[in-house]
């Protein structure tokens, strides 16, 4: 399972960065919405995944080997917002760059800057 995992996150990580350098904004926003979901993979399974164990050391437990860790979860609920606040940013200045210029090619985006 853990080698599914790393191909799918592989991937996942590598068409991210392909889409991200394309020359256009519809792609770039793609990509970066799979490289943040790549990311999340990434931490998700970096944790090692503990079925049926509480998330919270007893006061009186020493031993922390079966409790699960809370950490990369909380991790993952953070990133998960922050890439959707990155990304409707994203979105909101390709509208508006689509609206003024009225192209969606990085190319002809950086010529109508030169005038």
């Amino acid at each position: 399972m853990q080698v599914v995992l790393a191909v799918v996150i592989g991937v996942l990580f590598s068409s991210g960065i392909y889409m991200m350098l394309r020359r256009n904004l519809l792609k770039l926003l793609i990509g970066l919405g799979l490289l943040s979901h790549s990311i999340n993979l990434l931490i998700f399974a970096s944790a090692r995944l503990m079925r049926g164990r509480p998330p919270i050391v007893d006061t009186e437990g020493i031993s922390t080997s079966g409790y699960a860790d809370p950490l990369p979860q909380a991790l993952i609920l953070t990133a998960i917002v922050i890439s959707f606040g990155v990304t409707a940013f994203a979105v909101g200045l390709a509208h508006r760059t689509h609206k003024l210029v009225g192209a969606d090619d990085l190319d002809r985006i950086s010529e109508t800057e030169r005038l």
